[in-house]
């Protein structure tokens, strides 16, 4: 099994909190991480039919079996669990008693809102980073290669080729999680906006517009939208607009978690595919956005990640917030690189008073410098965030 960074932060959070919850996209490594921190706990999964009617019929009993450490998968299956397990961790007071997993984060996280505040610590597990790729010695040499191949742990683990993966995951999981969360009259309409989002990668998310070119009104796609958020496929990224300038744009930029599962959508099946798409530019930029928000998560911390954009045109695709700093990062494919790469940064820097060594290039190269107007880094030459901090 490839090692996972977020390890380490599960297992010094088990020591201080009674409940972990680890939550991320379904075949995202959960089960399997979870057995492999606590392989003494038993391990229930409410997938399962009997157990899940064991827990929702009886979780006075279902509470009472699960002596010595347990690991539920997909607890969001049976709400009325999490009363019992507040009431039992207030009895024992024994920290890392339960670890609960599940897929659908707004069912889980309500769920434990409403019965185990203070009592548990929430952490997200995403598809494999490069980071964890690299020190696994799977990083491919192009990152072309690993756009296409995606991160989840299955292509890896197993050998399983992404032609053979994606598609399988999105009738699976994704369309399965529709039927779960929410009633679709039409499957087909759900699957055509599912691949209208795709293309919109990295763009401001129109709601009305893809509206229309679904067929549906505006609040089922809000609808369709918070599914695929839910269910940590897709997600939008918040502008920043808090001072510099009146004439911001106020709407989010929609982006995927995994490229893998976007060039799926669209037909990409080969690096030479993706090196020749249209939308090459925008799937390199969330890339390497998801590679940042995988070193938060990773790590047990929740990122503050933004866009900036002007009415002029001015914009910059990454805004970290740290405090009482504000890390810039401009994105680029392509592999060699330009001055022009910076011209967005200057403005930004110029206009903001952000000083220009928090100001970064990631691009499509492999240079990693240092200049006197800002940092530049490579694809697989990224900082990690302790880095970014220095």
């Amino acid at each position: 099994m490839i090692p996972r960074l977020l390890s380490d932060k599960i297992r010094q959070l088990a020591v201080k909190m009674p409940v972990v919850s680890i939550t991320g996209p379904r075949q995202s490594g959960k089960t399997m991480l979870a057995q492999q921190l606590f392989p003494h706990y038993r391990y229930i999964n409410l997938e399962h039919l009997e157990q899940r009617a064991f827990a929702q019929n009886d979780p006075a009993g279902f509470i009472r079996s699960c002596s010595g450490g347990v690991v539920i998968d997909e607890a969001q299956y049976a709400p009325d669990l999490f009363s019992y397990i507040q009431v039992r961790v207030d009895e024992t007071r024994r920290n890392g008693e339960f670890v609960l997993t599940g897929s659908q984060n707004f069912q889980l996280i309500a769920r434990i809102g409403q019965s185990l505040a203070g009592r548990v610590a929430n952490v997200y597990l995403l598809p494999f980073s490069t980071e964890e790729l690299r020190q696994a010695g799977l990083l491919p040499d192009d990152y072309e290669t690993l756009m296409v191949r995606g991160g989840y742990p299955r292509i890896y683990d197993q050998q399983v080729a992404p032609e053979d993966f994606y598609p399988s995951y999105i009738e699976n999981y994704i369309e399965r999680d529709v039927r779960q969360l929410v009633q679709v009259a039409d499957l087909s309409r759900f699957q055509l906006f599912v691949r209208l989002c795709a293309a919109r990668i990295g763009q401001l998310f129109n709601q009305s517009a893809i509206a229309v070119e679904v067929g549906v009104d505006a609040n089922t796609v809000k609808r369709w939208l918070s599914i695929l958020e839910t269910s940590f496929i897709a997600f939008r990224l918040p502008p920043y607009f808090r001072n510099y300038n009146k004439r911001l744009l106020k709407t989010p930029k929609l982006y995927f978690y995994d490229t893998g599962l976007v060039c799926s959508l669209l037909g990409i099946r080969t690096p030479e595919q993706l090196d020749n798409h249209v939308l090459k530019g925008a799937l390199f930029e969330n890339f390497i956005l998801v590679e940042v928000i995988k070193q938060f998560h990773h790590r047990g911390i929740r990122p503050l990640c933004y866009f900036w954009r002007d009415n002029t045109g001015h914009e910059v695709d990454l805004l970290i917030e740290d405090g009482a700093r504000l890390f810039a990062v401009e994105i680029k494919s392509g592999r060699t690189l330009h001055e022009d790469f910076f011209r967005n940064l200057l403005f930004f820097h110029k206009i903001s008073g952000n000083p220009p060594e928090h100001g970064w290039v990631i691009y499509g190269g492999s240079e990693r410098q240092a200049r006197s107007y800002g940092n530049v880094a490579g694809w697989d030459q990224m900082p990690v965030w302790s880095e970014w901090r220095e």
